[in-house]
């Protein structure tokens, strides 16, 4: 939902607002509620962090990376990334994957440069179309992130964004649960057979 209420964020107008009085509003709402917040394409996210099997899917996610390429983290700390074309946006993925102790000296906000991939696993909430399948794209593309790797529960499928080039990713495919997945950049080839168990 977008901070002013639950209407669609194509109804709320934008809230002006500097990534540092939001970087704090964030760290308070997390600290006292659990409650993620970001913001990017000129809008407030507000969400509450999920369930299990959004859990499980991310430590499978982890499994399969390392076990294919040992020498990346895929960080699902809840670090923020500084996104956008101007970096005044703020995102905290799911799931970034880069070299092993990339952000080893990062504040609560990092700087994208060197991220390969950043994954998203979708809520079950109201606003997760707009945001995981529309603004999150718009907004890592825009940053430059190479791939955005979506694990649509709603699909039961596996969406791979990349070549991102003026704010798109140029190429987008989809797999089914079972099938397998390339990470392009990555050099690292998904089996996602264990995803079934998560089909709804």
């Amino acid at each position: 939902m977008t901070i002013a209420e639950h209407r669609s964020p194509h109804e709320t107008p934008a809230l002006p607002m500097s990534p540092e009085l939001f970087e704090r509003l964030a760290r308070q709402a997390f600290e006292a509620d659990r409650v993620r917040m970001e913001m990017f394409n000129g809008k407030v996210w507000v969400h509450k962090v999920t369930d299990g099997a959004h859990a499980g899917i991310l430590t499978w996610l982890m499994r399969e990376f390392i076990a294919h390429r040992p020498d990346l983290d895929l960080i699902t700390s809840g670090l923020g990334l500084k996104i956008d074309a101007y970096r005044k946006g703020r995102a905290r993925p799911d799931g970034i994957l880069a070299p092993v102790g990339h952000f080893d000296d990062a504040g609560e906000w990092a700087d994208p440069e060197g991220v390969l991939a950043v994954v998203e696993v979708t809520s079950w909430d109201a606003d997760t179309h707009a945001r995981d399948r529309v603004e999150k794209p718009a907004a890592y593309a825009a940053t430059g992130i190479g791939v955005y790797l979506l694990v649509d529960r709603d699909a039961n499928a596996v969406v791979v964004h990349s070549r991102p080039v003026q704010g798109q990713y140029l190429d987008r495919s989809t797999h089914l649960y079972g099938e397998a997945v390339p990470v392009p950049g990555a050099g690292v080839v998904l089996d996602t057979e264990s995803l079934k168990r998560f089909a709804r």
